[in-house]
């Protein structure tokens, strides 16, 4: 059963019935795709990023490849692709054809360009169609349409600021976001040149550069294609932590509006971006894995969180969490244990292994009862034990005076 509750808001002043987005990718390339997504109860869609009709689409296949486990096949999702095979005018129809449909979502298309006459037609040609939001790609890693060959735009923060500029002029009242990339030195002073530059917001962020795997048998890079491979985009849940440093990053040091983008694969993954200062959540390797419907599972989920929390409104969510988001050394330094709940430890010994050969070697083994227990004169709480443990069995006990906190590993929900 699917839990109702009211997720609408307002977002760069665009109405959403919920935070959660279909982002720039393969599910949105599609014009039937797109009504799917929106008939299931996405809030709204960034048709997949195109450009202007002189720059060629150099697509090949197979595109996509992917690692994991055995019982997770795709932990980090791989893709080649570099850009929609349809062209500038092809989008504005489907901008127009899907406002018309769907008049209470929001339509956002994706951009890429060269030179700033391409980027304000593009811009200007949107604007006509009806776009609510133009988003750009300032940071596609499969590839470079940009001044330098071979580096993202977001990688320079001097020409983030011109581009940004050169778009946002173009858009006038247009809501712009500009997707960047974590690949780079500074993400802080990146968001600052798009404050300076004026546009509403930024997309934290796109897929990480990656080269997925190597088959050991053949020696061919991951995907294959007739033997080679490329560089790919890496997506899906192996990337969340990086996408919660990016905005954390940001929403602490900078005043701009953030849509997250990248990792999240659950409704508390969405909780979590949220949490550290992003307004909504953009989605592509969940609905690619289990299709357009699991978007049920996310309102309904956010639905019980909001009630359980006491929240009225997925805004209240936002930033949440950011206080607590500290330096290394601002840290308190309490007096920290491991502590094994036996009632539920079913004696595989994993805390025992990962203590003594990459720990402290502060957990005791009764190889007997097949049992641990934690010698409190070497443990320090690092949480190694914590991390392996298969049942979570295993929290870390902090004491501060005569005050206690307890960290434990809840996993994903």
């Amino acid at each position: 059963m699917y839990r109702e509750h009211d997720l609408s808001y307002d977002f760069l002043g665009i109405h959403l019935e919920n935070p959660f987005i279909l982002s720039a990718a393969p599910p949105t390339d599609e014009l039937d795709m797109a009504v799917d997504g929106l008939n299931a109860g996405w809030a709204g869609v960034v048709l997949k990023t195109t450009s202007v009709e002189e720059n060629p689409v150099n697509l090949k296949y197979p595109m996509m490849s992917s690692f994991g486990t055995a019982a997770h096949k795709v932990w980090g999702l791989g893709n080649i692709d570099l850009i929609s095979r349809y062209h500038i005018e092809e989008i504005c129809t489907r901008v127009s054809t899907l406002k018309h449909l769907f008049p209470g979502k929001m339509i956002a298309a994706s951009i890429m360009g060269s030179r700033k006459e391409d980027w304000q037609s593009l811009v200007w040609q949107l604007r006509k169609a009806g776009v609510d939001l133009i988003e750009c790609s300032f940071s596609c890693p499969q590839g470079s349409m940009g001044e330098a060959p071979g580096r993202m735009l977001a990688q320079s923060v001097e020409a983030t600021e011109k581009v940004a500029r050169w778009v946002k002029e173009a858009a006038d009242e247009t809501p712009v976001l500009i997707k960047i990339t974590p690949q780079v030195t500074d993400i802080v002073e990146v968001a600052r040149a798009l404050q300076r530059a004026g546009v509403d917001g930024v997309t934290a962020s796109n897929s990480v550069p990656a080269l997925i795997g190597v088959d050991v048998e053949t020696m061919e890079p991951r995907p294959s294609v007739w033997g080679d491979g490329a560089y790919s985009g890496m997506t899906g849940m192996a990337i969340k932590p990086l996408t919660l440093r990016t905005i954390a990053e940001i929403a602490r040091n900078v005043e701009i509006t953030i849509s997250g983008n990248g990792g999240a694969y659950s409704w508390s993954d969405a909780v979590e971006l949220m949490a550290v200062g992003a307004s909504n959540v953009q989605f592509c390797t969940l609905p690619m894995h289990y299709g357009f419907g699991v978007i049920r599972d996310l309102t309904s989920g956010m639905a019980d969180y909001l009630e359980r929390m006491g929240f009225a409104s997925p805004r209240d969510i936002v930033g949440k969490a950011l206080s607590r988001v500290k330096a290394q050394e601002d840290l308190s330094a309490p007096v920290t244990h491991s502590d094994i709940d036996l009632d539920k430890c079913v004696g595989c010994g994993s805390c025992f292994r990962a203590c003594r050969d990459g720990g402290h070697r502060a957990i005791v083994w009764d190889s007997v009862k097949r049992q641990p227990s934690v010698d409190m004169d070497r443990c320090p709480g690092c949480g190694q034990c914590m991390q392996v443990c298969p049942v979570n069995a295993i929290r870390m006990r902090e004491e501060i005076g005569q005050k206690v906190h307890y960290f434990e590993f809840r996993g994903a929900r």
